[in-house]
């Protein structure tokens, strides 16, 4: 329901978004890194730097685990992880070894999905990665809420100038 409250689902794509995806892609020196938002059924990416696919089915999302969390859920190796070690996303394309996915917590402290980061090696993050990852997730959940707000002001003035047409049909002249 917080999701959907958000109307982001599906949406058109966002430069912004797309560009924070680069961003932290240069600065965690990989080569996949993603906006993922989690639903009941499937992970859908809002903005993704070097991957082709739109979305995965929940039950193999990586995201699915880490929106558990308060905090970066890292995956050093999922080859020697048992929960991901036939994950097909590990054992196929696009060969996830690293993970790395901070939540994104709105500020009613639901998580709707993550900013991510995915390499086809072994590794970790740095402490400066991780607060940068951090650091970015939030600005993804303060555009979502700047969003959020706006559509919800825009409706408020089109339901103001309803009111305001409606009640100028209705007015009515004093008889002398």
């Amino acid at each position: 329901a917080a999701l959907q409250s958000y109307n982001i689902m599906d949406s058109d794509a966002d430069p912004v978004l797309d560009d924070l995806t680069d961003i932290i892609a240069e600065l965690c020196n990989v080569p996949i890194a993603l906006v993922s938002l989690v639903d009941d059924h499937r992970q859908w990416f809002k903005a993704a730097c070097g991957l082709d696919a739109e979305q995965t089915d929940k039950d193999i999302a990586f995201c699915a685990h880490a929106i558990h969390g308060n905090d970066i859920f890292e995956v050093s190796n999922a080859l020697d992880d048992p929960r991901f070690h036939d994950n097909p996303l590990v054992t196929g394309d696009p060969h996830i070894r690293f993970y790395a996915g901070m939540p994104l917590i709105t500020e009613d402290n639901f998580a709707l999905g993550t900013l991510c980061v995915i390499d086809t090696k072994p590794r970790m993050l740095t402490d400066k990665q991780r607060r940068f990852l951090r650091s970015l997730a939030g600005e993804v959940v303060t555009r979502f809420e700047l969003e959020r707000k706006n559509r919800q002001l825009l409706q408020a003035q089109k339901l103001q100038r309803l009111i305001s047409d409606t009640n100028q049909d209705y007015i009515f002249v004093k008889d002398e």
